[in-house]
């Protein structure tokens, strides 16, 4: 079963525990995460249900592609790690 871990970034503001969703998709895991962490949604996902501009996933390390639909396979194995992501210079 798939797991979902958000950064401690995103643990400041609410808390989320390491949570095993069943999922075939990154959306899928975040919905069933979601479902059980209502309060954790709004600091991922936006008003239409694309990743927040300062928001990354990894997929057993690599990033996902599809920002916005979140189409991205996830194998039962799989680990998803949610972030913030970094900027500046």
């Amino acid at each position: 079963m798939p797991s979902v871990t958000l950064g401690s970034a995103l643990q400041r503001h609410i808390p989320c525990p390491v949570e095993g969703v069943e999922a075939a998709t990154v959306r899928d895991a975040l919905d069933a995460y979601f479902a059980r962490h209502p309060g954790a949604r709004t600091y991922v996902l936006d008003e239409q249900g694309a990743l927040r501009h300062h928001v990354v996933i990894f997929v057993d390390g690599a990033q996902v592609r599809d920002r916005d639909g979140l189409s991205d396979a996830v194998r039962p194995s799989a680990e998803l790690y949610v972030m913030q992501a970094l900027s500046g210079g």
